[in-house]
């Protein structure tokens, strides 16, 4: 998340950003096909920080809220609790984007 520092924002935006942004680019991978692209964008305004996922699954992520023992399962959650907004866009070749807005001012 260089860019994003050296855009100025630090401190707890910048490692909210860094979380979240793994989390959809894990689930990216674990439930995307095993050799489809992901690309990650980027937008920050003054709206906020705006990351967008997109990959070539038309499974749209689900908000899990898992027993505390799982393994895994919690990454959605954490996009929802700790984003503004988020939401999925859906493509016409089968792929989707998954983006979530994060506050300037989260620190």
């Amino acid at each position: 998340m260089h860019r994003v520092a050296a855009s100025g924002v630090h401190g707890a935006a910048n490692q909210v950003i860094e979380l979240l942004t793994g989390e959809v680019v894990a689930n990216a991978v674990v439930h995307g096909p095993e050799h489809g692209r992901i690309r990650v964008s980027l937008r920050i305004d003054e709206r906020g920080i705006l990351v967008s996922v997109t990959d070539e699954s038309p499974a749209t992520p689900v908000v899990r809220h898992p027993e505390p023992t799982a393994l895994s399962g919690r990454g959605m959650a954490l996009v929802e609790a700790l984003s503004r907004t988020w939401g999925v866009d859906h493509d016409d070749h089968d792929g989707k984007t998954v983006w979530f807005l994060v506050d300037l001012d989260a620190d």
